[in-house]
């Protein structure tokens, strides 16, 4: 079964960074394009980024674009998120997300929060 698994989280400084990762399984990751989504306290989930089944286009939010990058490594079955400059409004649940034959699937989140 289509399994993904959020790690990375944790307690940063404004102005810090972080690195999120995605471990993907049940499923031809190569061939599919990845994203992150967000969730803050009271929130909706909001799109973050994404990448394409090669890596080779990679699209961001406004919120984050300059600060977050995104990549994958197919080797690995894996997609990362790398966070700099974080901010305060950057605080979230992360999630990463899969759409295979109209079914979107989501891994349990990762918990962010950028507070000093």
């Amino acid at each position: 079964q289509v399994q993904l698994v959020e790690s990375g989280g944790g307690l940063v400084q404004p102005g810090g960074s972080l690195r999120l990762s995605c471990a993907a399984s049940g499923f031809t990751f190569g061939g599919l394009a990845m994203s992150w989504h967000r969730q803050g306290s009271g929130k909706g989930r909001e799109w973050v980024a994404g990448v394409s089944t090669n890596g080779g286009i990679t699209e961001y939010a406004d919120f984050v674009k300059g600060r977050f990058s995104i990549s994958r490594e197919d080797a690995k079955n894996t997609v990362s998120l790398q966070m700099t400059n974080l901010k305060p409004e950057d605080t979230a649940v992360y999630y990463c997300r899969v759409w295979i034959g109209g079914i979107d699937y989501w891994g349990q989140g990762t918990q962010v929060t950028v507070s000093s």
